[in-house]
């Protein structure tokens, strides 16, 4: 069944949160975006958590996104969103410790597949692999996953179809989605959700910050 996919506002700039996120979605809060997350860098806990609150508070499911590679790291991220009492923890390398405290926490977990690396965060790796290793994942009982389509060396628009159509779980398509093309192609993917954090700092679709969300959701649902 063809759904449209859900904006997710990461309230994040070069993947990292901004200094002034708790201000933005004060000011945003009633705009069309139900699902709003930052990074794990570089707010201070006690900042994430109120801010976190207060997204709930407003009826918004939360995301947290971890951009880490170690087994520790990734494993901190993961213990931060359940401090923050985050719906979903999404990014990490899939390790089966972090898989199992969300698993022992009821936190979502949305791994990363490929090669990744830097930050902002590159993907490389092959799209077959990428499948294999996502349905490896999914038999252990991951919730979904963190795909950094725009951020692959080679042919994203290949890889987001293929990736979703091949994997039967929830899809976010993360990272560099900056154009009203881009979100063409997003729609004839039929993915969960997708990120924009930076395109919307940087002004890519024209007027305030909520202006801005309002639009991209009302093109989606066209």
């Amino acid at each position: 069944m063809k759904q449209n996919p859900e904006l997710i506002v990461m309230l994040t700039h070069n993947d990292k949160t901004v200094n002034n996120a708790y201000k933005i979605f004060n000011q945003c809060k009633n705009s069309k975006a139900k699902i709003w997350g930052f990074k794990e860098e570089a707010l201070p806990i006690e900042q994430m958590k109120k801010l976190y609150s207060y997204m709930k508070e407003c009826g918004k499911t939360t995301v947290l996104e971890v951009v880490a590679y170690t087994e520790e790291k990734c494993l901190e991220g993961a213990k931060m969103a359940v401090e923050c009492g985050c719906d979903i923890l999404m990014g990490t390398k899939f390790f089966d410790s972090v898989n199992d405290f969300c698993k022992s926490n009821n936190l979502k977990y949305m791994p990363f597949v490929g090669e990744i690396e830097g930050r902002p965060s590159v993907l490389k790796g092959n799209v077959e692999d990428m499948i294999a290793e996502a349905n490896t994942y999914l038999k252990k009982g991951v919730y979904g996953f963190d795909l950094l389509g725009y951020r692959y060396t080679g042919d994203a628009v290949e890889l987001n179809k293929k990736f979703v159509s091949q994997v039967n779980a929830p899809v976010c398509i993360a990272g560099s989605i900056n154009s009203y093309e881009r979100l063409n192609e997003l729609k004839n993917t039929n993915s969960w959700a997708f990120t924009i954090g930076g395109a919307f700092f940087d002004n890519k679709f024209g007027g305030t910050f909520g202006e801005q969300i309002d639009k991209v959701c009302d093109y989606i649902e066209k």
